[in-house]
């Protein structure tokens, strides 16, 4: 199969919006994502090419897991690739305890990849935190800050939400001012924010950097216990931004960069720390996140390397 004899959905090329991109060709163009997503498949191909040289080495290298929205159905998460998956689209096998048996993952490694999947209407990319060539380690500690849910009718009650995970990322950033470390921030497309912090490859073990996440997180709790908690029970958060330190391992965690499957297509964006205070996530979406980029170095979770490759 070639690059340019994949199609969205399998259907015939006939009477489609089509074009094709580095090989890869692309039907219904002008069609929404979704009911209520404000933007067509045209806008999030656009908006992905676009930002392909900044989510890509994100996306290298680590066993992809995608959210897509077919046509009249509700997104659903994609681990497995389908059996119509171009053959040069770069793949890792991995066994799946829980469903005994072995899953096929995409690694994302070039455009012409990320535009199939843009194709397939996938709209979220949820990379491991372990790369395919060592299964063994993470790269990264993730601390995911997630506010509790605004009451809803409230006007501005996300970016209200927002903020409440912005005052606990400092905390979070105070925490590992205390033991040395550093870390990147970066919005989660949402209403919660995602703190990534890089670690030694070499050295560190999952079981290290699990035990290493839950004292962070436990001293950024410690610093101001009246507006963050690490309790997992949502009943036990008495309305206190959880600070979910559970992501480690086989985990994923949504891409910088990567759009989201919400109203608007938002987008998870990195930021500076000294910028954090200051913007809205609502402000980064398919249509407005790629002329923010121009004229920025990158940042977040790319410009933020493990210590050890």
């Amino acid at each position: 199969m070639t690059m340019a004899d994949t199609i969205d959905e399998n259907l015939p090329m006939a009477a489609k919006d089509t074009e094709t991109r580095d090989g890869v060709s692309f039907t219904n163009l002008d069609q929404l994502v979704f009911d209520g997503a404000g933007a067509t498949k045209r806008d999030l191909l656009d908006y992905l090419d676009g930002a392909a040289d900044r989510i890509i080495p994100v996306l290298r290298d680590r066993p992809l897991s995608v959210i897509r929205v077919q046509r009249d159905s509700k997104p659903f998460m994609q681990k497995n690739l389908p059996k119509y998956t171009p053959e040069w689209v770069e793949r890792i096998s991995l066994w799946a305890e829980t469903s005994k048996r072995d899953v096929s993952y995409a690694l994302c490694n070039d455009r012409p990849t990320l535009l199939w999947f843009a194709n397939q209407r996938a709209v979220e990319y949820h990379p491991t935190l372990v790369r395919g060539d060592r299964l063994d380690r993470v790269t990264h500690l993730i601390l995911d800050l997630d506010p509790p849910p605004p009451r809803s009718g409230n006007v501005g009650a996300g970016k209200v939400a927002f903020d409440a995970a912005v005052r606990v990322a400092h905390l979070v950033r105070q925490a590992l001012d205390d033991l040395g470390l550093q870390g990147a921030v970066k919005t989660s497309g949402a209403k919660g924010v995602h703190v990534f912090v890089p670690i030694d490859v070499g050295t560190t073990t999952i079981d290290d950097a699990a035990a290493a996440t839950r004292a962070i997180a436990a001293r950024a709790e410690g610093h101001d216990p009246t507006i963050a908690t690490t309790a997992f029970v949502k009943d036990q958060r008495e309305g206190k931004v959880f600070v979910d330190s559970t992501r480690v391992g086989g985990a994923t965690v949504v891409a910088a960069y990567s759009p989201r499957a919400r109203p608007g297509l938002p987008v998870s964006y990195p930021v500076a720390w000294d910028e954090l205070d200051s913007i809205d996530p609502a402000d980064y979406t398919v249509h407005t996140a790629l002329g923010s980029l121009d004229g920025r170095a990158t940042r977040g979770p790319v410009s933020c390397p493990s210590r050890s490759a």
